[in-house]
């Protein structure tokens, strides 16, 4: 089993001719994901790589009941997409775009939750089912099937940690990257809640950064809810208050969102955090042998 996308994932692409979304699309089915439709205005009723083109998500979904989407489109024109996703009635929304402004998501967030589906993104690398399903750019080859989920708030963070665990001989059940954005879909608490609840994951590797207080509010879930043995990473160990490091989320001010704060509440919470990504896999294994 893996959480929220898996064989049976029937995806669409909106923007699908571009650049991104054409090399993407092409890397998404090489890797064995059912993409069904795709979607540019004006460019109904073409193909891409097989796959047909249509005019709105609405059209896309009847044709091809298609249930989940993902975003290459502008940064502009991303919050209109999400929308347009969630009214058309798909289930699970993942956008890839970056640089949306935080009010454009934190609209279309709240329409998305109005119709009832899920948003992941927007300015993130997509989520990964190793030998099942990959909707987002992250690069399959790395990846291998197993029992360790992965959520990171870092794109090039989770490559790094996912190829430290296969290296070491230890699969993946799921991996997502929810993104750096100030405002964002799913979190840390929904994701580690789902994969608590998932028979086939069997420990939890969480990637934080600096920013926010998302890592204090898992490890409050943590400690209240998860079973699993949880490994932490926290990158911008050594960030300057004031200064965005990468990620719009990613800034300390007014002396909270510190690298420390948070390592100090999910270790209360009993997870061990790792001072390198290196060390996760050889933390993973002494957990799993209690």
């Amino acid at each position: 089993m893996s959480i929220l996308i898996n064989e049976s994932t029937r995806l669409i692409v909106q923007g699908i001719t571009g650049r991104d979304g054409s090399f993407h699309t092409k890397k998404m089915l090489e890797y064995g994901t059912k993409v069904v439709g795709g979607t540019t205005p004006g460019k109904g009723g073409t193909d891409i790589l097989g796959v047909p083109v249509f005019n709105t998500v609405a059209d896309a979904v009847k044709a091809t009941q298609a249930n989940t989407s993902i975003i290459f489109v502008p940064a502009r024109f991303a919050a209109d997409a999400i929308m347009e996703a969630a009214d058309a009635g798909i289930e699970l929304i993942i956008c890839i775009s970056e640089g949306v402004p935080t009010l454009d998501v934190v609209k279309a967030h709240r329409f998305v939750q109005m119709k009832g589906a899920i948003l992941i993104g927007p300015n993130c690398p997509g989520l990964m089912s190793p030998e099942k399903s990959l909707v987002g750019i992250l690069p399959g080859q790395i990846f291998k099937k197993g029992n360790i989920g992965v959520i990171s708030r870092s794109g090039t963070l989770t490559y790094e940690v996912v190829y430290h665990l296969t290296a070491n001989s230890m699969g993946q059940s799921s991996a997502i990257g929810m993104g750096g954005d100030p405002v964002v879909g799913l979190y840390f608490r929904e994701l580690l809640e789902m994969l608590q609840n998932d028979p086939d994951t069997d420990a939890i590797v969480m990637i934080g950064e600096i920013g926010g207080n998302a890592e204090e509010q898992a490890a409050e879930y943590i400690k209240k809810h998860v079973t699993k043995p949880v490994v932490g990473f926290i990158a911008g160990q050594s960030a300057p208050p004031g200064k965005q490091m990468g990620h719009a989320g990613a800034i300390i001010s007014s002396g909270s969102g510190t690298a420390a704060e948070k390592i100090a509440a999910l270790e209360a919470a009993g997870v061990q955090v790792a001072k390198e990504p290196s060390e996760i896999p050889g933390i993973l294994k002494e957990k799993l042998k209690k």
